[in-house]
């Protein structure tokens, strides 16, 4: 899958970042390969190292009466000669279409922890190694609960005193090695330059766009903070959703995408609300983070990542695309900065959506 090509407008625009942005970019590796390949390319171009880590997921429970089933999975952090941190790689579960006829045998020696609640499994995380194997990993977890690992049929489990089960480590099921997101740390200058230097070990690799990839953006979230700005973001996504999906190429099969909540919508546009109320009302409109624009760490009481997440561009392996694309968004959350409020999309914008959007972010009080 190939998201559309950049218009001459796009084109126009991609050596223009100059916002503080993280990058989340969802790849699949060759059958035969995994991410971890990925990850020795590119500590082996810059003289880096890799170092085998956790990544934490959840995903709908097959068990009645347990709605989510939260995971650990392998994940890869590259790091350059300094010790800081070059990206990292993780698994994606939206990624499922290209893995359809994948052999019934996982990768060999890796494989997921579950549980089913989310503060046990931070503990787990912490307490154990993930170079351990399969049937060694847990026994952190079983002397911390003073019992033992229990191996059944290839795969290992840990109950309390009681009997209740903690956790399950079981084999990874097969071809999830092969999804690859490549999350970024926040990137401040030289955006091109910097994903150029992961996508092109992939592209050599013969990684690709699968079929419901998507590119998410993580800017500051601080000058967001702000009533003016929050409903300007609101108003953008809410209102603006058709043009913006139109002048991106979002990607229709792209899973967790969705509107934002009406009543939020609309609760922006009250004027009696501080701050601090809007943040905790917002809160209380069903605001998720899978939508087309993440907003729950603005309105989060303690955030756990201080950004604003834009989900909704297409995937993509060229750096011109996602760069192009990430010039236009950065544009128009600069103008949401303007306290003037962003208008309703009239009808042009339904024939030339670009060409709407590029006029919205020149227009304001302050431009």
């Amino acid at each position: 899958m190939r998201p559309a090509p950049l218009t001459t407008r796009q084109e126009a625009t991609i050596n223009t970042l100059t916002s503080r942005i993280g990058f989340e970019i969802e790849l699949l590796a060759p059958a035969g390969s995994d991410r971890q390949t990925l990850a020795d390319a590119v500590a082996a171009r810059g003289g880096g190292r890799v170092h085998r880590s956790f990544h934490t997921d959840s995903e709908p429970s097959p068990v009645p009466g347990v709605g989510v089933f939260r995971h650990l999975s392998p994940a890869f952090d590259v790091v350059d000669g300094a010790g800081s941190p070059v990206v990292r790689l993780v698994d994606d579960i939206t990624i499922v279409s290209d893995l359809a006829g994948a052999s019934t045998r996982g990768h060999e020696g890796w494989y997921r922890v579950l549980c089913d609640e989310p503060r046990l499994l931070r503990l787990i995380e912490r307490c154990t190694d993930p170079y351990a194997a399969l049937a060694d990993v847990l026994a952190p977890v079983a002397d911390l609960f003073g019992t033992q690992v229990e191996l059944r049929g290839g795969a290992a489990r840990v109950n309390d005193a009681a009997g209740a089960t903690i956790a399950v480590v079981m084999p990874l099921p097969a071809g999830r090695e092969r999804p690859c997101e490549i999350v970024t740390p926040p990137i401040t200058r030289d955006h091109g330059r910097r994903l150029g230097e992961l996508l092109a070990p992939a592209r050599d690799l013969g990684f690709t766009v699968p079929a419901e990839a998507a590119v998410h953006l993580h800017l500051d979230g601080a000058p967001f903070r702000r009533s003016p700005a929050f409903a300007n973001l609101v108003r953008l996504f809410g209102h603006w959703r058709e043009p913006l999906w139109a002048a991106l190429g979002t990607n229709a099969a792209c899973r967790r995408l969705a509107p934002l909540p009406e009543e939020l919508v609309q609760l922006v546009e009250r004027e009696d609300l501080s701050w601090a109320e809007l943040r905790t009302a917002a809160r209380e409109t069903g605001l998720t983070k899978y939508a087309d624009v993440n907003l729950t760490q603005l309105v989060a009481t303690s955030p756990a990542r201080d950004t604003v997440e834009v989900r909704l561009l297409p995937g993509a392996l060229d750096t011109s695309d996602i760069v192009g694309r990430a010039a236009l968004v950065e544009r128009l959350l600069l103008r949401c900065l303007d306290d003037t409020p962003i208008p309703r999309p009239d009808v042009a914008a339904a024939h030339d959506p670009e060409e709407a959007l590029l006029a919205l972010t020149t227009a304001g009080a302050g431009r």
